[in-house]
């Protein structure tokens, strides 16, 4: 008896011990759950001093910057945002250390920018090992969204199906049917030149060879003597930055210019300033942002110029729309936690000073307008970076490979 009163007492004391246990352990969760966001850090992984940072470097850690100041005035939220920047330098082993340290060391939430090919792959699969936010705003592979699209990075400002098949298809049916490709022998040049080629081909246009050149790249004599012999009324650059500038002055200088479409494929204003009008007069470029689309674009590129003395370029502007609707999405699910940000971030309709109403599809790109643009004549630019005259508006789900084609896993077939 005495035995059998002791053992119920033992299991009440269990059972009270246990209920105890419980309350404690789900009191950390509820008041996870009920703390603000007390900070959010927002880490952009640039080319401040090689090939690319002309087109991002500084002008993308202004946009970051603009992003956090234009977000905090109308939001007003309750928790602090900091912003660190470095330079990797175009190398995937630089910005590998960089965003690791950034992650474990300094608890970045969210890294963006990431110019290119390389830079980018390994930087999403470090975000999608430590389930944290890549905002991939100034590159431009399409397997991003495709056979190498990660649930944790999201492909923000274009791909080369977007820009280079819609430019190669305007060009060809301008009257240049036959095409030499001189390509950047990565993978981002590769890219746009198979991009390219669709085009070409769907305006009934024919491909007679192409070229590979090393990445950042000065002398493009053998390349453009290449082209030239081929016969080719068009000539297409599948790289960009200064391997683009310097392909299209020499290609000047043999004289090409005028006997010759010559077609960057992925050119950015900076580049187009950089040439000069009496020299990109007449090509079609197509791009996901202009400075003098509308009222809103002017106000924010003159806010951007006043600091940094150019215009920006469509990465740069793409970066500044990523940050501006990340934060937004911090702010409504109240919470760094990727999960909830993400969930946010795609719900929520993308639209801001820079980017017309836009969403995150299923295969983590932004479906966006692209704008296919001629560069002006110098007689015709009325002011300084007046460059463009906007020929059409291409709808995202025109610009954009169909969802159907995509490799992503993270679409449902």
């Amino acid at each position: 008896m005495l035995l059998a009163k002791t053992l119920r007492g033992a299991v009440s004391c269990l059972a009270v011990a246990a209920a105890l246990s419980a309350a404690t352990s789900a009191a950390p969760s509820i008041a996870a759950a009920e703390t603000p966001v007390k900070e959010v850090k927002i880490g952009v992984l640039t080319d401040m001093s090689s090939i690319y940072s002309d087109l991002v470097g500084p002008g993308s850690v202004l946009a970051a910057q603009m992003a956090i100041d234009d977000f905090t005035a109308a939001e007003k939220p309750g928790f602090k945002i900091s912003l660190v920047s470095a330079d990797h330098t175009s190398k995937a082993d630089v910005a590998s250390s960089i965003a690791r340290k950034w992650i474990d060391e300094q608890g970045v939430n969210v890294l963006t920018d990431v110019a290119g090919a390389s830079v980018t792959l390994a930087v999403s699969n470090i975000g999608a090992e430590k389930n944290r936010l890549v905002l991939a705003t100034a590159s431009g592979q399409n397997s991003l969204s495709s056979e190498d699209c990660k649930p944790t990075t999201l492909h923000w400002s274009y791909n080369t199906r977007a820009v280079a098949a819609t430019t190669a298809k305007a060009v060809t049916m301008d009257g240049a049917k036959t095409w030499y490709f001189v390509t950047a022998d990565y993978a981002g040049g590769r890219s746009l030149e198979e991009d390219a080629t669709k085009g070409v081909l769907a305006a009934g246009g024919k491909v007679l060879g192409s070229v590979k050149h090393p990445f950042n790249n000065n002398d493009f004599s053998s390349q453009i003597l290449m082209g030239q012999s081929s016969g080719a009324k068009a000539i297409g650059f599948g790289n960009s930055g200064p391997d683009t500038i310097n392909a299209v002055k020499q290609a000047n200088e043999y004289g090409l210019n005028g006997s010759v479409a010559l077609t960057p494929l992925l050119p950015m204003i900076t580049d187009i300033d950089a040439m000069g009008l009496p020299m990109a007069k007449g090509m079609y470029v197509t791009e996901s942002f202009y400075w003098d689309l509308n009222d809103q674009t002017r106000a924010w590129s003159k806010r951007f110029f006043d600091k940094r003395g150019k215009m920006p370029t469509m990465v740069q502007a793409g970066l500044y729309s990523a940050v501006n609707h990340y934060l937004k999405a911090v702010k409504a699910a109240d919470s760094t936690d990727t999960a909830p940000v993400l969930k946010a971030m795609k719900e929520t309709t993308i639209s801001d000073a820079v980017t017309k109403p836009s969403h995150l599809r299923a295969d983590n790109i932004v479906l966006r307008d692209m704008y296919l643009f001629k560069v002006k004549a110098p007689s015709e630019s009325r002011q300084p970076w007046d460059y463009y005259t906007l020929l059409k508006t291409i709808p995202g789900e025109e610009a954009f490979a169909p969802l159907s084609e995509s490799k992503c896993p993270l679409v449902k077939k």
